[in-house]
């Protein structure tokens, strides 16, 4: 038997100190981000660096709104972003349901040209997709950086897979009710798998927020830019202000932070949900 120290093995106490190392490691960039963003910029060029400012400067925050629009770019992140992920899951939910409870001629052969959308990155269908946008007049829209999104193969893996695991008897009673298949998956289904739902759209959500590459490709107008090309803008005219760049790098990750807080919860069951690892 393990000698307790404290009320704990030695093997748990090992494990929760590597765990708490772990959670350091990862938590201390945030951490730095943050109290560079409160600095003096004489502070923040001091060797060694101080971890914690001598005085607070939350002007810091202030001087990076009036740098440029960023109202404007925080407008069009989240327009995006939404937008872009309730197309996604509108699209996903009914194709998931249909791969996962229904047969019909080549249903296994399109999941799996689906699925393998999953192995192509952005980059590679560019050009073709660009093109096609620029005949059909949508280039410098808001339009161009939603539709592209329309089809996320992840989330229809995801779904479809979740809804295969539920259990067979609670649609048959529904279809015995007569009830439509639209209310069957919307009422029924979809608040049995709800972890897997906010999971799904929160790293849709993620993905579209922190887009850089396709804004940047899609987009010339600054009426267009989002946080992530504001970023760019604000790295290119402050230099070596690294209080600025940190504090607009509080003002990107805070509706992340804020929303995965709020999700937690789910997150942590949706990993699981009747088996799912």
């Amino acid at each position: 038997m393990s000698k307790r120290v404290l009320g704990v093995t030695i093997p748990e106490a090992a494990g929760l100190l590597l765990l708490l190392a772990v959670g350091l490691i990862y938590l201390f960039p945030f951490y730095w981000m943050i109290v560079t963003s409160l600095k003096t910029l004489p502070e923040t060029l001091v060797f060694p660096p101080s971890f914690f400012p001598k005085q607070l400067k939350f002007e810091n925050y202030v001087d990076v709104w009036r740098t440029g629009p960023f109202p404007r770019y925080v407008f069009n992140s989240f327009l995006v972003a939404i937008s872009a992920t309730a197309l996604q899951l509108v699209v996903a939910i009914p194709a998931a349901y249909a791969f996962a409870r229904k047969r019909f001629k080549g249903s296994k052969i399109i999941y799996g040209l689906i699925l393998s959308g999953m192995m192509l990155p952005m980059q590679v269908v560019i050009i073709p997709i660009y093109l096609l946008l620029s005949k059909w007049g949508l280039i410098n829209t808001y339009a161009a950086l939603i539709i592209p999104y329309m089809v996320s193969p992840f989330a229809i893996f995801l779904l479809s897979e979740s809804f295969k695991q539920l259990p067979e008897d609670i649609i048959d009673a529904a279809k015995m009710e007569q009830m439509s298949e639209g209310r069957l998956v919307w009422s029924m289904l979809l608040p049995m798998i709800k972890q897997i739902v906010v999971t799904v759209t929160l790293l849709l959500f993620i993905t579209h927020w922190n887009d850089l590459f396709w804004v940047l490709i899609m987009t010339s107008s600054e009426k267009l830019h989002t946080l992530t090309v504001g970023m760019i803008k604000l790295t290119n005219t402050e230099g070596t202000h690294w209080q600025l760049l940190m504090a607009a790098n509080v003002i990107l990750v805070a509706p992340i932070f804020a929303i995965y807080v709020f999700a937690s919860k789910h997150i942590k069951s949706a990993f699981t949900y009747s088996g799912i690892k």
